[in-house]
C-alpha cells in the first residue's frame, strides 16, 4: 500500500512539474496589462486592458478584460490552438470567428472575423526577457475604414 501512495505521490509531482515547465516555456502565458504610455496611437486602445493566457490540452485561452475609450465594459473569451490555426469564440465581442498562427516560440499570429470577413489582425511578439508584448494591430471598424496601432502589455 506504500508504494502505491509513493507511486501516485510521484506521478503527481511530475504532472505538476511539467505543467509549470510547459507554462514557463511559453512566454505568452500568464496575465498582461496594457501599458497605454508605451502604446503607439493610444487612441485607438481602451482606457485598460488586461489579458490572461493559458495553455490547455493544446489550446491557448485567452481572456480579455476592460474598459473602452468611451467607458464601456470589455469582456472576451477565445481558444486557438497553441501550434495554430482555427479556434472558436468562446464568449463575448464581437467577433464570430478567431483563428492563430505560429510564428517562432516568441511570435504569434492572431485574425479576428466577422460573417466570414477578417476585421482585425495581430501580431504579438514577447520581448526575449519575458516581461512586454507587443501587438501590431490592423483592421477595419463598422464604418469599414482602416486602423492600425502599436499597443504594449507588461507581464503582470
Amino acid at each position: 500500500m506504500k508504494l502505491v501512495v509513493v507511486i501516485a505521490t510521484a506521478v503527481v509531482i511530475a504532472a505538476v512539474a511539467t505543467g509549470i515547465l510547459l507554462a514557463q516555456s511559453n512566454p505568452f502565458v500568464g496575465t498582461w496589462k496594457l501599458n497605454l504610455a508605451k502604446s503607439k496611437d493610444p487612441g485607438a486602445f481602451p482606457k485598460e486592458e488586461t489579458l490572461s493566457v493559458k495553455v490547455v490540452g493544446g489550446q491557448r485561452q485567452v481572456t480579455i478584460r476592460g474598459t473602452s475609450m468611451n467607458g464601456l465594459p470589455i469582456s472576451f473569451q477565445y481558444e486557438v490552438p497553441d501550434k495554430g490555426g482555427p479556434g472558436k469564440v468562446l464568449a463575448g465581442g464581437p467577433y464570430d470567428a478567431v483563428a492563430g498562427k505560429l510564428i517562432d516560440a516568441n511570435t504569434r499570429e492572431v485574425s479576428y472575423m466577422m460573417r466570414g470577413k477578417g476585421v482585425l489582425q495581430l501580431r504579438s511578439a514577447v520581448s526575449k526577457d519575458g516581461h512586454t508584448m507587443s501587438l501590431t494591430v490592423e483592421g477595419t471598424d463598422d464604418q469599414g475604414k482602416t486602423f492600425s496601432g502599436l499597443a504594449v502589455f507588461d507581464k503582470q
